[in-house]
């Protein structure tokens, strides 16, 4: 039944069975909890302990369904999965078994279903601390012909390497195991990259997550360093707002912009408090009467070794990152605004209407012409074009007008910022700047689609400062960012992967211990194939084990070292068995 419903749509609620199980359906695109241990990507179950909330009606105890939704079972806080006995295990594979073997006739099964696969959380309490139990249908055609049977075990954590298994003695097991002759063994292993980055001899600590994937065919030894000529993947996951940040200037001035769009959104903005004494009125005052002067003839250009160029927060950053980030020389009269009272920090709404005040004044009696990039769509640039045939309209400075001219003018400085980096630093073509800088969407969506692009360039930085990357490797990456990010929302929680070449990356891995590193021992082809795992872990492989299996390894050795790396050892073999 569970099945039959599952097929038009995957339950949000787990059932129970028996009152002490709870069944829980997964479907192919959810992220399977046994990914490194089994190649299934479809429909499967997941069985677990029911959590049972003490608080719960007694009247729905009674109910005589035996699969039921669970949901009200749940405790109000989940504290994860909960595992059930190795023997509760292997009797539910028992049944399971039975009501697909063909040759049960006596239970009178009308038409016998394929299940998906099966699989059972287990605490460990067997003498070899069972994790999982698993059973998986071999079919030919729509018949079911057999079930293949896995089970995975775990110990740890533990540093002796002594105790890790010989490569040849698993190959060997396993080719009695299953009477193979010939084995095919496939290697993974997966580093950090980030803590072990370094960069003019200081380690770079960061909340980063960089890890590389690395794969190979051929493995000679446990605990080897992967060949060069094996494939391997970078994975990424970024956090933007880490102070260490060389762009975290760049950063807290999307805060402000992010502070702006809120403010229009509810009516309430919350304004940073001043960061300097001076006022962004008297700023904004002298900074219009240097242009008035300009315009008037007073200001020669005789001192060629002032600039004229606005430096902001944005080519704030510290040393270490000018030359990935550095500020652009071309900013208009409304970037430079920007600058300016961001900078100093706009501190209250009625500072900002006194300095749109003098602006646009400033405007009406033609005392200032600045110039503005063309393509801009601001109140205050068409204001300011206005202003070059010697009238402009009436504006109103009130209510959200002030917040939506300071919000829009800090959008186009940003996203030409973000742009002036890609193109120039990661070399990505102009492609993509319909979507990531368009005006034809709502104020809203362009500050989100300004997110993502800060998203994307922590990201691209950090692979710069950290990993060292150059154009060649910042471009696919650039492409692989805006691609997800033209399809989806802002999610910085999301993996973005590379392919690359190991040699890239190997020095910061290659005298360091891996995360993770398994060896797959396989034998036979299509559904007669068998398979072996042996992998070490630096963290639980299985989420049930941390909250309900405490003291389970305690009698784990870790020779004294507390500066050897802990490793749990997992194990998963499998066994077939034919109806026919």
């Amino acid at each position: 039944r569970i099945y039959e419903e599952g097929r038009e749509s995957i339950p949000e609620h787990p059932y129970l069975f028996e009152t002490d199980v709870e069944i829980c359906l997964i479907g192919g695109s959810c992220k399977s909890p046994l990914e490194r241990l089994w190649n299934g990507n479809n429909m499967m179950y997941i069985l677990q302990k029911a959590q049972h909330n003490e608080e719960s009606d007694p009247m729905e105890e009674s109910k005589t369904d035996d699969a039921i939704y669970a949901s009200e079972l749940l405790p109000k806080e989940s504290s994860g999965p909960v595992a059930l006995s190795v023997r509760r295990a292997k009797q539910l594979i028992s049944l399971y078994t039975m009501v697909q073997n063909p040759n049960m006739t006596h239970l009178k099964i009308s038409e016998l279903v394929v299940l998906p696969p099966l699989w059972i959380r287990c605490d460990g309490s067997d003498p070899e601390h069972t994790c999982w139990l698993g059973a998986e249908p071999l079919k030919a055609g729509n018949k079911i012909t057999g079930i293949n049977f896995y089970m995975v075990t775990c110990d740890g954590p533990a540093a002796d390497k002594t105790c890790f298994a010989n490569m040849e003695e698993l190959k060997m097991a396993h080719k009695m195991k299953h009477h193979s002759s010939i084995v095919i063994t496939k290697g993974f292993a997966q580093y950090e990259l980030v803590r072990a980055a370094a960069i003019e001899d200081t380690i770079i600590e960061s909340e980063s997550n960089i890890y590389v994937d690395i794969t190979w065919n051929t493995v000679d030894k446990i605990l080897e360093t992967p060949p060069l000529i094996s494939a391997a993947t970078l994975n990424i996951t970024l956090e933007s707002g880490d102070p260490r940040s060389p762009v975290y200037q760049l950063y807290r001035e999307l805060q402000f912009l992010l502070a702006l769009a809120e403010g229009l959104k509810t009516g309430v903005t919350e304004w940073p408090e001043p960061l300097e004494s001076e006022s962004a009125v008297q700023l904004v005052q002298e900074f219009l009467t240097d242009l008035k002067k300009k315009l008037d003839g007073y200001c020669i250009s005789g001192n060629s070794n002032e600039t004229e160029k606005i430096k902001c927060d944005t080519a704030a950053v510290d040393s270490s990152i000018k030359s990935i980030f550095s500020e652009r020389g071309d900013l208009d009269f409304a970037e430079q605004l920007w600058c300016k009272m961001r900078s100093k920090c706009v501190s209250s709404y009625q500072e900002l209407i006194m300095c749109f005040t003098l602006i646009i004044k400033s405007l009406e009696h033609g005392e200032i012409q600045p110039w503005i990039h063309q393509g801009s769509s601001s109140l205050l640039s068409k204001l300011i074009q206005q202003s070059y045939h010697g009238k402009i309209e009436v504006v109103s400075l009130s209510g959200i007008t002030p917040i939506q001219m300071l919000l829009e003018i800090g959008l186009d400085k940003m996203k030409k910022d973000y742009v002036s980096f890609f193109i120039v630093k990661s070399g990505s073509c102009l492609l993509f700047q319909d979507y990531f800088i368009s005006t034809s969407v709502d104020l809203q969506e362009q500050v989100h689609r300004v997110q993502k692009l800060h998203h994307m360039l922590e990201i691209m930085v950090s692979c710069t400062v950290l990993l060292q990357f150059k154009h060649e490797n910042l471009f696919p990456l650039t492409q692989i960012c805006m691609k997800y990010y033209k399809e989806n929302p802002l999610n910085e929680k999301h993996v973005f992967q590379l392919p690359i070449r190991p040699a890239l990356v190997k020095k910061f891995y290659q005298n360091d211990n891996p995360e993770i590193w398994k060896v797959d021992i396989s034998s036979g082809h299509g559904q007669k194939e068998v398979k072996t795992t042996w992998q070490v872990s630096t963290n639980p492989p299985v989420e049930h084990m941390t909250s309900n299996t405490t003291g389970l390894f305690s009698d784990s050795t870790v020779n004294g070292s507390s500066e050897e790396r802990m490793y749990f050892i997992t194990m998963a073999k499998c066994s077939q068995v034919h109806f026919t």
